[in-house]
């Protein structure tokens, strides 16, 4: 049912060129050329170093032809993912002038049932089809991911993210006028069809690089509001380009593309490991402080920013006594209680849990009073097991948050001469 689904979504999103605008034919050497079919385009002479056309097999059987054109002083390469309506023919003056003003190689392909590509387009098909194009360029030409940009447009954005979301060291990807998926260009819809092709909204979350979103702002094919939300849901999003007056098709013609474009392949060359690793830990720490402290969730040993958890009500139901409070006591959490004893129901707990421990009891215990070795973070003396609490007499000591001063009978605990002072009477450490 879904594949049936599949093929009836397909017939509405793809358009290929018919007949295609270019041939593909062999040289006397062997070697494979590109004749156009039109005046729009003129391929490079036979024999051109600038240009290689390859055909790759896929793993679903079909033929793709692919367009690999060289730069010299390329750094890196751009592996072009192309709109439903249009052929390499129609794009190869397009890949001409990236080429040259970016300083890219650029690898471009039909897909299957495009231009001189054999099959029949299908979302399916077209993975496969990325995936051979990628795998050409490992073998052929030495391209490893981090050295690798992935561009798609429109529904190309599809096979994309794709290939993007397996590609952990992936150096970038660029949307342009990208899709959250197939169904929602028709409709506005918030869940997942089985007819719906193009999950991009699910595999965004995948991509571990840096995402460029480009959209027109007049867009009406795609709204404006994919690229927007495709951004918001990039773990690396990169400053979008949102074209004031742009449309679907015409995003090339505008100043403001290739110049943003040409910024970010500047950035996606000085971007080392290192410097990715860190700029992602600045923007974790920039969203972390714009939350609060310690959204981390994280157990820390001790906050240096967050107060002593604290209770600001009357109520008398939170005095930190009962030793069963459970769960991790990180980050501004409320504790919750798993005993019968108390009633620890109060809202108004305050303040970072992260620098305290969870307490344990060690008896049956009865709210609010333990014994001191219930006390939070209690010190262990690795010469005996006594200690004893200067603050407040054994029978009454609680687990309060005052509770943290320690005598041990074998003379450890706090230094010779210091004294604690607790409701105007004075305790001093013992000599033995």
């Amino acid at each position: 049912m879904g594949c049936m689904f599949s093929h009836l979504a397909a017939k509405f999103a793809f358009f290929p060129p018919s007949p295609p605008t270019y041939q593909v034919t062999k040289t006397p050497d062997g070697k494979l050329t590109a004749v156009s079919s039109s005046t729009s385009s003129t391929f490079p002479a036979a024999g051109d170093a600038s240009l290689d056309v390859r055909v790759v097999k896929t793993r679903r059987g079909n033929k793709v032809t692919a367009f690999y054109l060289r730069n010299p002083n390329a750094r890196l390469t751009l592996l072009y993912s192309h709109g439903n309506a249009a052929d390499l023919g129609q794009l190869f003056d397009l890949f001409f002038q990236l080429k040259v003003n970016l300083r890219v190689n650029l690898m471009g392909y039909d897909y299957s049932g495009y231009g001189a590509s054999t099959g029949k387009p299908s979302e399916y098909n077209t993975y496969a089809d990325i995936e051979a194009v990628y795998e050409c360029l490992q073998t052929e030409y030495g391209v490893g991911q981090e050295d690798l940009i992935l561009y798609g447009q429109s529904v190309g954005s599809g096979p994309t993210l794709h290939l993007a979301s397996k590609l952990p060291r992936l150096r970038g990807v660029v949307l342009h006028s990208g899709i959250l998926s197939g169904l929602r260009v028709l409709c506005h819809v918030k869940f997942k069809f089985c007819c719906d092709i193009y999950s991009n909204i699910n595999k965004i979350k995948k991509v571990k690089c840096p995402v460029l979103v480009i959209h027109g702002t007049e867009d009406d094919v795609v709204n404006w509001l994919h690229g927007n939300r495709l951004w918001k849901m990039a773990k690396e999003p990169y400053e979008p380009l949102w074209i004031k007056g742009g449309g679907h098709c015409n995003l090339e013609i505008y100043p403001e593309y290739i110049r943003h474009l040409y910024r970010f392949i500047q950035d996606m060359e000085n971007t080392t490991t290192k410097s990715r690793l860190k700029k992602i830990w600045q923007e974790i720490r920039r969203r972390d402080e714009s939350k609060g402290c310690c959204s981390f969730r994280l157990c820390r040993p001790k906050c240096p920013r967050c107060p002593k958890p604290s209770c600001d009500c009357s109520c008398g139901c939170c005095k930190w006594s009962c030793p069963s409070l459970k769960g991790c006591f990180s980050c501004c959490k409320k504790p919750t209680c798993g005993s019968s004893c108390c009633k620890c129901s109060c809202l108004s707990l305050k303040g970072c849990f992260t620098c305290w421990k969870k307490p344990s009891c060690v008896s049956n215990c009865c709210f609010p009073k333990l014994k001191c070795c219930s006390c939070f973070g209690k010190p262990r003396c690795p010469k005996c097991s006594c200690w004893k609490c200067l603050k407040c007499p054994e029978s009454e000591c609680c687990c309060c948050a005052g509770c943290f001063s320690w005598l041990c009978c074998c003379g450890g605990g706090r230094r010779e001469g210091e004294r604690e002072t607790r409701g105007g009477t004075t305790m001093a450490k013992s000599e033995g």
